[in-house]
């Protein structure tokens, strides 16, 4: 078992031992690749969402949200080209029984190449020290310029095939470099098929007068069915943006990867409405933009990347990827994509309704061009969760697991722990979380030693234990514990609140 292997493992199992995310229905042996986010997990998925509309909405003048139904129109998903285009292609090993995307088998193979490149600037680092060059290295070393020449060589085959939709191409591809079923080891597969993501259900009374509609597979459309309602009665000028966030439903055949992958989950999406020909613009804006939010939640900035699209959507005309490096690797965690006007003229061909914008600049009337920006919230869950989980090893010798989560979005901002159940102790502990709960969640705790509830809130990600002694009916003081640094320090109860919530500003 590799490295990242054991470390999603353990992130499961913690997942799951402390309330974070259960796998649904587990008392019916589960229902793959859906989820259940239990208390402290859906506490953290609470405290990202609304620290994403914070960002986007209640930061932005000329942002504003909606929150559109599910079920919609089935011709939108016409229109949107998701009946016809919204299709993975899979591949069938005939020998494991095992279906797999093909795309995602060639490009695990590219990962594997781009493991060689790496290693090779590891062991140069080692040799070279100080004196290494990385960026001349990449570009003069022969492995390493052979190895990036041939992933050059395999995507642009990959991606150009499958825009051409020749996937008798792509099954050659797959043969050509050898890729094994990772199952079986087996190369013998069957053609390549391309198959629709989309969940279809029946709307109305009775099975013969019911009308076939779909589960969203995204929410973007619901934004831009609603664009012209949002403009007129916000009385938006352009640019401005319409956010939402809410679940999409995708029927995964290979859904894997805890809850990176789902076929329920949840996004994040901010639509921006611009003038044609200013969206490269607006397009390289929110790039940094959100890179900056991502980088302000304090994880090191070697775990993202951007990666430009070689394959475009049949909507796009720019696309990247900011990819975060999961325990199985950089993968994608959000999207920055510039739409063009294509949906907003795909809806207006389909019901015949004008859906411009008079722009009173310009004098003149145009369907908008969209840059879009979509997170997937299960995705920036998982991402906090892999990069906050820690084992350490303490100068005592004893080993802790600590949850080093952002105190914004932490599920508990402290845990109040009376040191004894006697003594009026639980007493002064229920009016200090009395009062703290106005503003922040707590959790009250008496049950162990203290140094046990310790390390159950270091598990958890509470970023501030307080301990209530004899000496705190006597002066109003507490022992407050921060978790990343385990110090200790005497404060005045009435301090608490200050320093709780100035750790969350810092940290926001």
């Amino acid at each position: 078992m590799t490295n990242n292997e054991d470390k999603l493992k353990k992130i499961i199992s913690h997942a799951k031992e402390y309330g974070f995310v259960f796998q649904s229905s587990e008392i019916y042996d589960g229902l793959s690749a859906v989820y259940d986010y239990a208390q402290n997990g859906v506490e953290l998925k609470k405290n990202i969402r609304n620290h994403w509309w914070k960002a986007m909405v209640q930061m932005n003048e000329n942002i504003v949200g909606i929150d559109s139904a599910i079920f919609m129109h089935p011709t939108i998903w016409k229109a949107s080209g998701h009946v016809d285009a919204f299709n993975d292609p899979l591949i069938d090993n005939k020998d494991s029984k095992k279906r797999y995307r093909a795309d995602v088998l060639v490009e695990d193979y590219l990962a594997k190449i781009e493991a060689k490149i790496n290693k090779e600037v590891e062991k140069a680092e080692k040799r070279y020290g100080d004196s290494f060059n990385k960026e001349e290295f990449l570009n003069t070393n022969q492995r390493v310029l052979a190895n990036k020449e041939k992933m050059a060589e395999i995507s642009a085959r990959l991606y150009g095939s499958l825009e051409k939709n020749d996937l008798d191409d792509v099954k050659a591809l797959i043969e050509e470099l050898e890729i094994a079923c990772p199952l079986s080891g087996s190369k013998n597969w069957t053609e390549v098929k391309q198959f629709n993501l989309m969940f279809a259900t029946q709307m109305g009374s009775t099975a013969e007068g019911a009308s076939e509609i779909y589960l969203r597979p995204e929410t973007a459309q619901g934004i831009f069915v609603n664009y012209l309602n949002v403009q007129k009665t916000g009385r938006m000028k352009i640019p401005f943006g319409i956010a939402q966030t809410g679940k999409a439903f995708r029927n995964e055949i290979v859904a894997r990867q805890f809850i990176f992958r789902m076929r329920e989950f949840e996004q994040m999406e901010m639509q921006f409405f611009v003038r044609p020909g200013e969206e490269m613009k607006w397009y390289d804006y929110w790039k940094a933009e959100r890179m900056v939010w991502h980088l302000s939640l304090g994880m090191s900035a070697e775990n993202y990347r951007f990666h430009d699209h070689e394959k475009l959507a049949h909507y796009a005309n720019a696309a990247a990827d900011i990819e975060f490096n999961f325990p199985m690797g950089f993968k994608e965690l959000e999207g920055i994509h510039s739409r063009t006007d294509f949906d907003l003229k795909a809806h207006e061909k389909y019901t015949g309704k004008k859906l411009r914008y008079f722009d009173p600049e310009l004098n003149e009337s145009y369907v908008p061009y969209v840059i879009e920006t979509s997170i997937g919230l299960d995705r920036m869950f998982l991402a906090l969760f892999s990069a906050a989980y820690n084992e350490e090893t303490l100068e005592d010798g004893s080993e802790r697991v600590v949850l080093n989560l952002p105190a914004v979005l932490a599920p508990y901002k402290a845990a109040i722990l009376p040191l004894m159940k006697k003594d009026g102790l639980p007493e002064k502990a229920r009016e200090i979380m009395a009062e703290l709960q106005e503003d922040f969640m707590c959790q009250y705790e008496e049950k162990d030693a203290i140094g046990k509830r310790y390390r159950r809130q270091d598990a958890i990600g509470t970023p501030f234990c307080i301990t209530i002694d004899h000496d705190s009916i006597a002066d109003n003081t507490v022992t407050i514990r921060d978790r990343d640094t385990m110090k200790q320090e005497r404060v005045s109860i009435k301090d608490l609140r200050e320093i709780i919530a100035k750790k969350i500003r810092n940290k926001a």
